[in-house]
């Protein structure tokens, strides 16, 4: 329990929190391209800066950067919930032991999955703020009129029930494999290199963060696009019972997908999403590493975990 409750999971969580925002902040406006080209089908431009120049054109300047405040407030929720879970589990399980790649896919996906149940109700209300607004080229799609966070979760319980806070969390359980991925990856890169150096680089965590991610994104983006329709719900097209995003939903929309753009339709935005989330975690991971260093430093504490 006290490894739970540690001092050493505080400053993971609080490292990651941090990381996650600094790295969110800079890369915000290509997380808005992405999100628009899978949502809004019929936009007919293709690449991320066609796309974020038409949004500054017909929006204004500061459109890019629309619903950050949302987005920040659960990205920090979400990771300090994710890392503080993955670094609580693995100082439990591992106790002084070497970790391996199988414990880390363990741990990061039991940490997803405690993450995803506590989270999906703010990543809802970010995905219908950072929407709202934007000049859509489906006619589908039902505009939105919140006021802020709190009043997006009072009309989407007054109006949709408060289960519709859970749209899209079967896509979310199975997108769980993404951070999983991504930390089996990094970790089993960073054992690969420290093998071979005693301490590694800026540049190389940064490099190892990327690689990590672009491998994890690429897998998972086809989940990605559905989960982002369902978080949205804003569309008349959508099947009944949309509630949770029930497996048959899932197939729905990806088969719906297929129909109409092809194959290539389920990796609408990938462009955008690579480039944004390589990016913002690579960095993510950089500023991470350096703040629990830096902290462990300070305190005169030495990381009890063993990579």
């Amino acid at each position: 329990m006290a490894s739970v409750l540690s001092y050493e999971s505080l400053v993971h969580a609080v490292a990651g929190a941090v990381g996650s925002v600094t790295a969110m902040t800079v890369f915000f406006p290509l997380d808005t391209a992405r999100l628009r080209l899978q949502v809004d089908e019929k936009r007919k431009s293709k690449t991320t800066h066609a796309v974020l120049l038409e949004i500054i054109k017909e929006e204004g300047l500061l459109a890019p950067y629309r619903g950050w405040f949302p987005v920040i407030s659960s990205l920090c929720c979400s990771n300090f919930v994710y890392f503080y879970t993955f670094n609580s589990l693995k100082a439990v399980w591992v106790k002084g032991q070497r970790s391996s790649t199988g414990k880390d896919l363990v741990v990061g996906f039991v940490a997803g999955v405690v993450n995803v149940l506590l989270t999906t109700p703010l990543w809802v209300v970010n995905t219908r703020l950072k929407l709202q607004g934007a000049k859509f080229r489906n006619e589908d799609i039902i505009p939105t009129n919140y006021k802020g966070i709190i009043d997006a979760f009072h009309q989407i319980i007054r109006d949709e029930g408060v289960l519709a806070l859970w749209n899209g969390t079967f896509p979310s359980l199975l997108l769980v494999f993404n951070p999983a991925i991504q930390f089996m990856f990094y970790e089993g890169l960073k054992r690969q290199l420290l093998k071979k150096r005693m301490k590694l680089s800026s540049l190389d965590v940064f490099l190892i963060g990327a690689v990590a991610k672009a491998v994890a994104t690429t897998v998972t983006y086809p989940m990605q696009t559905v989960q982002s329709i369902l978080r949205f719900g804003r569309h008349r097209l959508n099947p009944e019972n949309r509630t949770l995003g029930s497996l048959r939903n899932v197939l729905y929309l990806l088969h719906q997908r297929v129909k109409r753009f092809g194959i290539m339709g389920l990796y609408k935005g990938l462009e955008a999403k690579l480039l944004q989330t390589v990016l913002t975690a690579a960095l993510m991971f950089l500023v991470y590493e350096k703040l629990t260093a830096a902290t462990f430093t300070v305190m005169g504490l030495k990381s009890t975990h063993k990579h």
